[in-house]
């Protein structure tokens, strides 16, 4: 954890995941009459602690702007509006980037069309409306194709340090016997992960019911059959909307965790959609099969828009092996972590485990004889079963690991990823107001010209 000694960050606005102040953690040092040298220490460690806890304000302040900005806020609770992809990139890509906009050196891990495999400790955001929208509308411009190597990878070496993380702990779910601060209490005015974790509603994450029944006019049975497949696809968003964090992941362990969780929430999600929609798609004649293969070309033309975005991540997946934006950070372990002869040959295995998961994702691109829904169901069931494999494959060789290492090697591992990406030095006394502009002009523009295209469509 990046709480462990060693770790040099602090939790969420003065406070430990616990609740437990970490405000005058230092002892008091005005009476205690120390040599010079102690006492310059003592204020060096003051003065960083002044930093760190300066920056972690900043970083809750401004994942609050991001959840709670107009256009993030609107383009959340619109009716149908999550339904276009562009949108719910333009969503991630505003919250995503407002915790960790002190980071230098770009956004490496942003997928293809713009939006973000992590938001804070939430793994694939909108995941039911990803594959939702390719399993029925099919098409290259579907993010759900976006997630792979590069989001493992992330959850290795994620780009969140500490207080960013714990920037998002009042935006989760809340359950009983949280140990999250009795003060983060979720706003109800405010958007919250929860709300990138899907919706059960048939309004927002049901199937398209009425869409196909004007299409196609079924008669009674397949009428039936498509009520059939409706319910399931909501109790299918019920699962996925549930496995959403109620914690915020701090470790390389913890996240990989979340992220299998979620993955296999999606292909249990799957399992339920498959045999209605196979019994739906089978009663139906050749020419309402041809009706629904019209609807998916006008939907698609729909979602696209003028961005002339296409392919997915199949291609990131080939390279991310040798991709200058994710090298294995073998310098920075080996210097940081200094791992033991014991702990390099565990070290060793995990990184055989990661060009492992590479090389299984790169077998589950999108394929393109998948025309019908029965068919791109399919191949979204292979995709995720290839996520879940690739999962399985590092999993425990990072626990083997991680679990050989001391606190502060742990400490020092989890650091790797916001060291590496560049974490600001500013000082406490630098003016916060030309930032915060900055980070608007930055990130607000973009969110308004896609959300405001996206309500258009």
């Amino acid at each position: 954890m990046r709480g462990a000694p060693g770790g040099v960050r602090h939790g969420f606005a003065g406070h430990a995941p616990s609740g437990r102040s970490f405000a005058g953690h230092n002892p008091p040092v005005g009476r205690i009459h120390a040599p010079a040298g102690i006492a310059a220490g003592n204020r060096a460690a003051s003065n960083s602690h002044v930093v760190s806890n300066r920056m972690m304000q900043r970083d809750a302040r401004a994942v609050g702007h991001a959840l709670s900005s107009r256009q993030v806020r609107t383009a959340m609770h619109a009716p149908g509006g999550l339904r276009n992809p562009a949108g719910r990139a333009a969503i991630t890509a505003a919250v995503a980037g407002a915790a960790f906009a002190h980071h230098h050196g770009g956004f490496w891990w942003r997928h293809a069309h713009g939006g973000f495999g992590w938001v804070g400790p939430v793994f694939w955001p909108y995941a039911y409306d990803d594959f939702y929208d390719y399993a029925w509308w099919g098409g290259d411009y579907y993010p759900f194709w976006d997630y792979g190597y590069g989001d493992l990878y992330v959850g290795l070496f994620g780009p969140y340090d500490y207080g960013s993380l714990n920037a998002y702990a009042r935006y989760l779910p809340e359950t009983t016997g949280s140990t999250r601060p009795a003060h983060a209490a979720k706003n109800e005015e405010t958007s919250t992960l929860a709300d990138m974790c899907g919706s059960d509603s048939k309004t927002i994450a049901g199937f398209p019911v009425e869409q196909f029944r004007s299409a196609i006019q079924p008669n009674a049975e397949q009428a039936a059959a498509l009520d059939d497949l409706a319910n399931a696809s909501q109790k299918a968003a019920e699962l996925i909307r549930n496995s959403c964090p109620k914690d915020v992941a701090l470790t390389a362990p913890s996240r990989l965790a979340a992220m299998q969780q979620r993955v296999q929430a999606m292909r249990d999600a799957v399992n339920i959609v498959k045999p209605p929609l196979d019994r739906f798609y089978g009663l139906l004649s050749d020419d309402q099969k041809a009706k629904i293969t019209a609807l998916a070309a006008e939907q698609r033309t729909a979602r696209r828009g003028d961005t002339n975005a296409s392919g997915g991540s199949c291609t990131a997946d080939q390279s991310a092996t040798t991709s200058s934006a994710m090298p294995w950070p073998s310098d920075q372990i080996e210097r940081d972590v200094k791992p033991t002869d014991a702990q390099r040959a565990s070290l060793t295995a995990l990184q055989d485990a990661t060009t492992k998961a590479a090389d299984i994702l790169k077998s589950s691109c999108p394929p393109t004889e998948a025309r019908t829904p029965p068919a791109r169901l399919d191949a979204v069931g292979a995709r995720l079963d290839a996520m879940l494999q690739a999962l399985g494959t590092v999993r425990p060789a990072l626990d083997t690991f991680y679990n050989s290492l001391s606190d502060e090697q742990k400490a020092a591992f989890d650091a790797i990823g916001p060291a590496r990406n560049g974490p600001s030095t500013a000082s406490a006394d630098e003016d916060e107001t030309p930032r915060r502009s900055r980070h608007r002009h930055h990130h607000g523009v973009s969110v308004r010209s896609l959300v405001f295209r996206m309500m258009g469509l």
